[in-house]
């Protein structure tokens, strides 16, 4: 069944966009990602413009997040203050990220600047997973160390201007949150990805945050941000397609439901494995596409 998406400007097939957000579905509930690092490079081998793929997928990541910050809230999971801190460097983040891409875009290599982030953020994130699971698992032998106590890291602790974060336990300068979510901030906009994957690692590491309310805060913020960031596409690329948006959402939701059952099944370790090897995959695939000769040098493309 094909359907036309109105802004990416081509007809896909329904039920495999569909599928493919129920894959990714699967996914986030079997890894506990959001999964918009892995729907923006499958669209984009799919055939949908980076472009499009980009602002569509951050729809799709603040449709999804929504269940998951009302869990975490009733639970008691959330540092409101560092979330809304994080939150207010995110939407700055935003902002500075919607001019690079357009930059990028006016410069038509939208495409090269989003293939290489994806390379560089994936590889580098899926060398460490796996690194860590082959560890976990008995198959990489590592030098013993000493276990650090959970305390932010020491260039955070030099920062001025410390306020109390009462839900966190930590007493640190707000300037530390702010940048990270600044950061997050941007590469949603460039990547449509929510940032989870690389904000939670630095929270617990250089924040020095409790796990208790590590995922939650950063749902709170990745919602927010998310959002502003979708709004900010909407207004200033045009390159929000809520066809597009609207079938993944509907695949994810589905796809995440089977994927939260299926972790009982299996063991968390061997997880974390699998889903390295497919960020990895994945990375190689995208700098495959970078590098090799195309059938057809040069392309029309309506913006």
């Amino acid at each position: 069944m094909d359907i036309y998406l109105p802004i990416a400007n081509m007809s896909v097939n329904a039920l495999l966009i569909v599928a493919l957000g129920g894959l990714v579905g699967v996914l986030s509930g079997l890894f506990g990602v959001g999964g918009g690092f892995l729907t923006t490079p499958l669209l984009i081998f799919y055939g949908i413009p980076p472009s499009v793929a980009v602002a569509s997928a951050t729809t799709q990541i603040t449709g999804a997040s929504v269940s998951g910050v009302m869990a975490h809230l009733k639970r008691g999971g959330v540092d409101l203050r560092m979330g809304l801190v994080m939150i207010v460097g995110g939407l700055f983040g935003s902002l500075a990220g919607a001019g690079l891409f357009r930059l990028a875009q006016a410069s038509g290599q939208i495409d090269v600047v989003i293939g290489l982030l994806y390379v560089t953020l994936l590889g580098s994130i899926g060398a460490l997973m796996l690194r860590d699971a082959m560890v976990a698992l008995g198959w990489w032998k590592k030098a013993e160390e000493a276990t650090p106590k959970r305390r932010h890291h020491r260039l955070v602790a030099g920062l001025p201007m410390r306020w109390r974060f009462y839900a966190s336990g930590l007493y640190l300068s707000p300037l530390a949150p702010l940048a990270l979510g600044f950061i997050a901030g941007i590469l949603t906009v460039l990547l449509g990805v929510g940032g989870g994957f690389v904000l939670v690692p630095a929270m617990i590491y250089i924040l020095g945050m409790a796990p208790r309310v590590v995922v939650g805060t950063s749902l709170v913020m990745i919602l927010a941000v998310s959002a502003a960031t979708t709004m900010i596409h909407a207004m200033t690329t045009q390159a929000v397609d809520i066809v597009l948006a609207g079938l993944l959402l509907v695949g994810g939701v589905v796809g995440a439901q089977y994927g939260a059952r299926l972790t009982t099944r299996l063991k968390p370790d061997l997880l974390r494995f699998s889903l390295a090897i497919i960020i990895l995959l994945v990375a190689a695939r995208m700098a495959l596409g970078l590098t090799y000769r195309p059938d057809e040098l040069f392309s029309i493309e309506y913006l």
